[in-house]
This record gives structure tokens, sequence and C-alpha cells, in this order.
């Protein structure tokens, strides 16, 4: 059996691909729906697709947004999943007044006007040195992206891809990982990521 992993389960994102994806590569996921299953994982996932308001007010009203912060903030590894990345900031353009959950600092914003929006597409990964969630990928691999806003380009980000300039596509510091692509929609690249996160999880 491998490490319990708590997919958050708070009403919306691609929590059963998340979930199939994650025992596939020898997790043990499982969706959850009380802070107490939260507590109890060895890691911790947070999906996400659509509005990140809806994604914000679906999180708070879930009774999860403690617990979501808890595991994000107590060493354990956590990653979050498209909106659930943009969530790990403290705000977006596309929904004033919603709050992230501030993990990260700055504003995630629309993409430039240059390029169509939504990207849906798959597009080639310039990943940064020591990546831990992307090892395995560090001389570049294809992954999949559906999204029209992005978080800010920081410290944290590990890859980018080039769509208009150089967008975030994922984030690190320490245990807390982020993707924008959709792992479980991203073929090899994407089963490598998820079990980068399940042998951080064991």
């Amino acid at each position: 059996m491998g490490p319990f992993i708590a997919v958050i389960d708070y009403g919306i994102g691609n929590l059963r691909s998340a979930e199939k994806g994650l025992c596939q590569v020898g997790g043990d996921a499982r969706l959850v729906t009380s802070p107490a299953e939260v507590a109890a994982a060895d890691g911790v996932v947070l999906p996400g697709v659509g509005n990140f308001g809806c994604c914000s007010e679906a999180l708070s009203a879930s009774g999860l947004w403690g617990a979501a912060l808890g595991a994000a903030t107590d060493g354990r590894p956590f990653l979050g999943i498209c909106v659930g990345m943009q969530l790990l900031y403290e705000s977006s353009d596309e929904s004033p007044g919603a709050a992230g959950l501030g993990l990260f600092p700055g504003t995630v914003g629309l993409l430039p006007a240059s390029v169509r929006r939504p990207q849906m597409q798959w597009n080639l990964l310039d990943v940064r040195p020591g990546s831990q969630l992307l090892a395995g990928f560090e001389d570049g691999a294809w992954a999949y992206f559906v999204h029209s806003y992005a978080v800010p380009l920081g410290p944290e980000t590990s890859a980018t891809c080039d769509y208009g300039g150089p967008v975030a596509a994922t984030s690190e510091r320490g245990a807390v990982w982020a993707t924008q692509f959709h792992p479980e929609k991203s073929s090899t690249v994407g089963l490598g990521v998820l079990a980068n996160f399940v042998k951080a999880c064991s």
C-alpha cells in the first residue's frame, strides 16, 4: 500500500482524474471531505478548474479551507493543480475580492492580449535547475494546458512555458508544489510529476 494522499473534494475540479492518476503511480489516493481525513494524510492535493472566485468560495463553503492551509504549511507534501495552483496565491484579477490561500505572494493575472485565450494546447516546459516536481524531465517536456489566467513569475517558479512570453507552469517552495498544466492529461510527463509527488509522500 502506498502513502495515503488526500485529494480535497470540495465539489469542484477533476477530482476523479487526479485520484486515478495518483493511484496509477503507486499512491493510496482518496477523495476526502473532512478536515480529519486531510489531517491524517501523508500528502494532500488541491485540484481546481474553472473560475478562481468559484473555487475559493467552494473551498471555504466546504469547511476545508483551514485544513488545506494547515496541510500546506505543516511540512507535508502538498500539490496544487490548475486553479488549485492559483489558489496558493493571494488573489486573482479574474475574481476581485476573492481570497487565495496566500502561500505565495502576488496576484493571478490574465494571459497577454497578444495570444488566444484560453491557452488550450500542449506546450513545451522550460524546467529550471533543481526542480523536484519535474525531476527526470530537466531537458524539457510537453504538458497540456487549459487556462486563461496565470500566476506571477517569482522565485518559486520552477518551470515556464512560452505563450506570448514566459508563463509560470509550475511553482515549488519546500514541500509545496503546484502545476498550471493538468498532470492527468499530460501523458508520460504528467504521470512522472504525480510519481515524483507520491515518492515525496513516502
